[in-house]
């Protein structure tokens, strides 16, 4: 996923660094793409080698435009805002703001750009929050290139697209709701709750966002069988869930 198209490449404008724009043809306007119009693309993640590999392995493909990169959550939302690309390939665990806090923001926004998640990470604690924040698709890094190129297409059309593996946990948790026990964050996050904390408070004390609260409370419903939090606490005190784990 990481292969680097040389510099020089006829036809590649130059790279840029981290938030910079690089020139691009004509985006698409509103709405998905026309067919055969190039996809604008940012690429969001941490570590420049990969930002690297994903731009030469776009830009040295016919349709597409790699507008600008960013390293964080945070500046892929003020990126998107500047730049309106048609795709926005986001990382998920980046230092200095994560990818689900940003893909609910820019959900909020009401931005134009579909979320494609790439990124290393499969586990529910990872997949369920990034889609239900808003992400039209989820993919892995070790996609082949021409899953890839298709799975942007396919995001910028307004398709879901999700890995293999990530659509078998998916069933999974469809067919056997409650079935799987809450996380140590999320038991966390309830004993928080069964103590009368708000969400608010709760996001300080455990240093995360509001936005990441509400998805492990919308896990926890799940899981517990309930609808609310006061049900949640019941029914976690019936299992045995809390009195033996909790935020210290």
């Amino acid at each position: 996923m990481t292969d680097d198209a040389p510099d020089g490449v006829p036809g590649v404008p130059p790279r840029t660094g981290t938030g910079r724009a690089a020139p691009g043809p004509t985006r698409s306007t509103a709405g998905a793409p026309a067919a055969g119009a190039v996809i604008s693309l940012l690429i969001v993640d941490d570590h420049p080698v990969v930002r690297d590999g994903l731009r030469g392995m776009f830009e040295s493909a016919p349709g597409f435009s790699v507008l600008g990169e960013a390293s964080n959550g945070v500046e892929a939302v003020a990126l998107t805002a500047e730049l309106d690309p048609d795709v926005v390939l986001m990382d998920l665990r980046m230092p200095g703001g994560g990818g689900v806090d940003a893909i609910a923001e820019l959900t909020r926004r009401g931005a134009r750009a579909k979320v494609l998640v790439l990124t290393t990470w499969d586990t529910d604690s990872d997949t369920l929050p990034a889609i239900e924040a808003g992400a039209t698709g989820y993919l892995l890094k070790d996609a082949p290139r021409d899953e890839l190129f298709k799975g942007v297409h396919a995001a910028a059309e307004g398709r879901t697209v999700l890995s293999p593996a990530v659509a078998s946990r998916l069933v999974s948790a469809v067919r056997s709701p409650g079935g799987e026990p809450p996380s140590a964050r999320e038991r966390e996050v309830l004993a928080l709750v069964a103590r009368g904390t708000s969400n608010r408070e709760i996001a300080r004390e455990l240093f995360i966002s509001e936005a990441t609260v509400k998805t492990h409370l919308t896990h926890l419903y799940a899981k517990l069988g309930v609808n609310d939090r006061a049900a949640a606490v019941a029914r976690a005190y019936e299992r045995g869930i809390l009195g033996r784990s909790g935020p210290g």
